[in-house]
């Protein structure tokens, strides 16, 4: 085991997700920012949380309109998702700087990212004041998620919408293949993970027919079979003639005397 270094009082919990959150104040002007303190906090009623700066400028669109939508960007975005969290929205429209395409919310007088292949509109139902965050508590009214991530059954691939999370100061890819399956550990037959063997086969662009065509020119056994046959008769010739080469001189020594 690894020795442990104990540190005082600090929140190390990493990774997180990381999204960008859409507000729009009652004057119709809309803005966005990064947060990485977010998380689900109840299944039903469905809810989920985010941590603001009081000072932010999201914050007070937020707290006045008690609306706000998470919209979850890829990884191509991550250059935007990381300027839309050092800039303020006082000096700068991130929005258009950043060429955003909005579209108008569902649920909710705020829109949303359409570059984000997932977006969840929030109406808050409370605000608790911690200290350096205020944590806005929301009720989920509605989501909008591509189509291309749902199968025919209806399920959300998450691991296909190209995903990023936050870990300690820096931005990473969320990995496709998947460790194991909720209750596999349990389970009495075993789950067999296809899925992510062709996943992987998939992203390594391994080809089976060019493996199969590579090993058709590696030298069979009938040819090598072939060379050791041919080898063992020269060495048979050889000895014969060595052989015949001893009966002539006994015969000739013979004929001498």
């Amino acid at each position: 085991m690894n020795e442990k270094v104990d540190f005082k009082g600090s929140v190390i919990l990493n990774p997180v997700p990381v999204v960008l959150i859409t507000s729009k104040n009652k004057e119709g002007k809309e803005n966005v920012f990064t947060v990485a303190w977010t998380g689900t906090v109840c299944t039903k009623p469905p809810m989920l949380s985010i941590s603001v700066r009081p000072e932010r400028l999201s914050y007070e669109y937020i707290k006045e309109t008690m609306e706000f939508t998470v919209n979850l960007p890829t990884s191509k975005m991550t250059k935007a998702v990381d300027y839309c969290g050092v800039r303020p929205g006082r000096k700068f429209d991130k929005i258009q700087e950043m060429n955003f395409t909005m579209k108008e919310g569902t649920n909710i007088n705020v829109p949303y990212i359409d570059e984000c292949p997932i977006s969840i509109e929030c109406k808050v139902k409370s605000i608790i004041p911690l200290g350096t965050h205020d944590l806005f508590i929301a009720d989920v009214v509605g989501s909008h998620v591509d189509s291309t991530l749902m199968d025919e059954k209806g399920k959300i691939h998450f691991e296909e919408a190209d995903l990023i999370t936050y870990c300690h100061g820096e931005y990473f890819k969320m990995d496709k293949h998947p460790l194991g399956k909720f209750g596999y550990s349990i389970a009495k037959k075993p789950i067999a993970m296809k899925d992510s063997a062709k996943s992987i086969e998939k992203e390594n662009n391994t080809d089976t027919t060019k493996v199969k065509d590579l090993s058709k020119d590696r030298p069979r056994k009938k040819n090598n079979n072939y060379k050791s046959s041919n080898a063992s008769k020269k060495r048979n010739s050889s000895n014969n003639k060595h052989k015949n080469s001893r009966k002539n001189t006994t015969s000739t020594r013979r004929k001498t005397k």
